[in-house]
């Protein structure tokens, strides 16, 4: 059985994370690895039912999140990440309660957010219609120890894909050859 480790997207809404997670996935059990995929909104409704969105509460879900990859990491699987996760403190927290930890930060500049932004929920925050927005009226700490930047508004998915991968094989965390059993 291979080695499991945590792989952490951090980055505003919309910029990314989960199509990236989704790859990443996809790619990773092409390979023969066991992978699991957190999706913040999904973790929302089924784990963290009942939160909101003050400071308190994102870093409760967070912490959450964290908990529950460290679970599956250490069983061998590789537990991915797809959180705004804004606050800086919390994730290196996480951080370092992991073994093997791979912190990606998927970086997009505002005014590409607001251009592919289909729920236009970025216009309603700069409009101050919805208050507390990750990004906008809320804080939102770019990581600064963090594996990876991958800028979404410059490549592809698939581009940004392959340099992921490539992070992941330098660091031992995967092998080009696949898991091994």
């Amino acid at each position: 059985m291979s080695e499991g480790f945590t792989l952490w997207f951090t980055g505003l809404s919309g910029a990314g994370k989960s199509t990236l997670a989704g790859l990443a996935a996809e790619e990773l059990r092409r390979r023969g690895y066991r992978v699991e995929v957190l999706d913040g909104d999904e973790v929302r409704t089924n784990l963290s039912k009942g939160l909101g969105f003050s400071k308190e509460d994102r870093d409760t879900n967070i912490r959450r999140i964290g908990y529950v990859c460290k679970l599956l990491a250490r069983n061998g699987v590789i537990a991915i990440a797809a959180a705004i996760s804004p606050y800086r403190e919390i994730r290196d927290e996480v951080r370092s309660q992991h073994e093997r930890f791979f912190e990606a930060y998927v970086e997009c500049p505002l005014d590409a957010l607001v251009e592919r932004d289909v729920k236009g929920l970025y216009k309603k925050a700069l409009a101050g219609e919805i208050k507390g927005f990750t990004g906008v009226s809320d804080p939102y700490e770019p990581p600064l120890n963090h594996e990876l930047t991958i800028v979404t508004s410059g490549e592809t998915p698939q581009e940004s894909l392959v340099r992921l991968l490539g992070g992941l094989e330098a660091r031992g965390y995967i092998s080009r050859q696949g898991a091994k059993r």
